[in-house]
């Protein structure tokens, strides 16, 4: 409330007795130290009722009091202000015409609240009055009703939709003053989409004359469409308060989160990441899908001798499993894959990780934060005083966490981790690089697994062909490593019996033209026999470490294991070159 505004109000107050200047005098300085609004603190206070008082501001600032428990609000409406901001506020949209919204609310004076419903609806705003608690009960009556957003849109949408069809959207949005506001329609129809084409994150970029938008499907960057300048503002700024982010600052990187079902049965999240940029603000949304932890690890692209290898480890009630490999390779789906597979009601199992990605029932989680000082390697004393039985760290550091890690193995609890290396032998090497006794490490660790992510080819275009011999020279293999690959697989059973055949990407419309759909994991994974821990101990190299491993333990390396899928017409050697170039 300006101080004009607030004068009025004072002197209407005392010219017709309602307070005393001492009141109002304790009021505004409780008001200013609290950062509280003036006129809610009257009523808070017992000063005047709420009755009482919007009758003066209705008299003398020419507002209209409403009675909602009397009228009728479309649920529509709701589409416009999102829920979070109408209970922050404590306020409701009631009507709509032309290009002016009427929105009751308990504190009209609340500039700050205007402005913000301003800026995200492009409508003019005209306040009027209606009591606390009926606003408070027409939000649960009305948000119930219309939200989600993105329900039944789902049930009617059969294909995907094309940039054109959103950018014509987007242009009957602007010019129609009529349609709802256009950021909310825009925003539902961005999501659906990148829902629909499989997209893991939504990139909203801000240029020079337009807002770009691009989504990562099958872990490559493609550009869906551009949205016109003038509507960036609003788009941005709804998205921050869907995420529950200051829509008053820009200049600092902020992280947030929101939710929103696609049906009845699927719950999607959304990780938010704001970065300021030279035209505006970066908006990346990362799609945390949980229905991707139902699955098992034959679907993430294991083979039967990797899958036996992790249930080994697991069984063993300590010891630590660490999952490792470059960022966006699969890592914390792997680890939340086993978490799943060890929820139940008899195992206490705790995490911490920066930032917690999927929330799962039954699993206490904990969100590191190094700015207030809560970081891995205090979090992780802190959970081992409540004594689980598993702990996942999402990331091992530095030398503290590790050894904290690592002792913890050491003392009855099943330690899952992740390290950045770029094969599973790198992994004891990078440990004891940190600072790590290797004895520590040799005592602890009990299985290592490195993974890549390769696109799968699209079953309805993909063409047999013939490998070449450069494409082979490059992989250092002959045709005859190859068909032993296949067999080795062949007697696992992983796939189906036959000789190896080599497939080509094509593209078609179940595809988008990519030749791809989906992506899978190739791996290397080893448990630690009494020979590795003799050489960890005495320090030996991780090339070393690796050639045991082979000879001795059967591991079939990253680039193996790609080789052996190409054999079955799972993925393309050209995926497995490019994603095991540095192997």
């Amino acid at each position: 409330m300006n101080n004009s505004i607030k004068d009025r109000l004072c002197k209407a107050l005392l010219a017709k007795k309602l307070a005393t200047r001492q009141q109002l005098a304790d009021v505004q300085s409780d008001g200013d130290a609290a950062g509280r609004r003036f006129a809610r603190l009257l009523i808070e206070r017992g000063v005047i009722s709420e009755e009482k008082l919007f009758a003066v501001m209705a008299e003398e600032l020419n507002m209209p009091v409403l009675s909602l428990s009397k009228y009728r609000i479309d649920p529509e409406l709701a589409n416009i202000i999102p829920e979070r901001l109408a209970r922050q506020y404590t306020l409701i949209p009631v009507s709509k015409l032309g290009d002016r919204l009427v929105v009751a609310m308990s504190d009209p004076l609340n500039i700050v609240a205007l402005d913000d419903l301003k800026m995200l609806t492009d409508y003019a705003i005209d306040p009027v009055l209606a009591q606390e608690a009926e606003i408070r009960r027409a939000i649960e009556q009305v948000y119930n009703q219309s939200a989600p957003s993105l329900q039944g849109q789902a049930a009617g949408q059969s294909s995907v939709l094309t940039a054109t069809d959103l950018d014509t959207e987007v242009q009957r949005l602007l010019s129609d003053e009529t349609s709802e506001a256009p950021a909310v329609k825009v925003i539902n129809m961005m999501i659906m989409e990148a829902l629909l084409r499989r997209a893991s994150d939504i990139h909203l970029e801000p240029l020079s004359k337009e807002l770009r938008v691009r989504f990562r499907i099958d872990g490559r960057l493609i550009e869906s469409h551009r949205l016109p300048k003038q509507i960036q503002n609003a788009v941005l700024t709804r998205l921050k308060i869907m995420s529950g982010l200051d829509i008053a600052e820009w200049r600092v990187p902020q992280d947030g989160r929101f939710k929103t079902k696609l049906d009845k049965q699927q719950e999607v999240d959304f990780r938010v990441s704001v970065l300021p940029v030279t035209y505006g603000a970066k908006v990346v949304l990362r799609v945390l899908d949980k229905k991707n932890l139902s699955i098992g690890l034959d679907q993430l692209g294991f083979f039967p001798e990797s899958i036996e290898a992790f249930k080994e480890a697991i069984k063993r009630p300590y010891g630590m499993i660490l999952v490792t490999g470059p960022t966006g390779s699969g890592k914390s789906t792997t680890l939340y894959s086993v978490l799943n597979q060890l929820n139940n009601p008899g195992k206490h199992i705790t995490t911490i990780e920066d930032p917690v990605e999927y929330q799962i029932e039954g699993i206490t989680q904990v969100q590191a934060n190094p700015d207030i000082g809560l970081s891995f390697a205090t979090g992780l004393r802190a959970l081992l005083r409540q004594s689980p039985d598993v702990v996942m760290i999402g990331e091992i550091r530095d030398a503290e966490t590790a050894d904290i890690a690592l002792k913890a193995s050491l003392t009855g609890q099943l330690v899952l981790s992740t390290l950045h290396t770029n094969d599973a032998a790198s992994a004891i090497t990078r440990l004891v690089d940190m600072g790590v006794e290797p004895f520590l490490v040799a005592s602890s660790v009990t299985l290592i697994e490195a993974q890549r992510l390769v696109r799968k080819l699209c079953s309805k275009c993909r063409t047999p062909v013939a490998p070449g011999k450069e494409l082979l020279d490059q992989f250092e293999v002959s045709l005859t490593q190859l068909q032993r690959l296949h067999a080795s697989a062949d007697a696992a059973g992983a796939i189906a019996p036959g000789k190896p055949t080599f497939y080509q990407a094509v593209g078609c419309h179940a595809c988008n033209g990519t030749g791809y759909r989906g992506r899978m994991g190739i791996a290397e994974v080893f448990l630690i026999d009494e020979r590795i821990r003799e050489l960890i101990v005495a320090k030996a190299q991780s090339w070393q470490i690796k050639q045991h491993a082979i000879e001795r333990l059967g591991l079939i390396p990253l680039r193996g294991d790609g080789l052996r899928k190409a054999a079955a017409g799972l993925t393309s050697l050209e995926e497995v070159m490019q994603a095991t170039t540095e192997e």
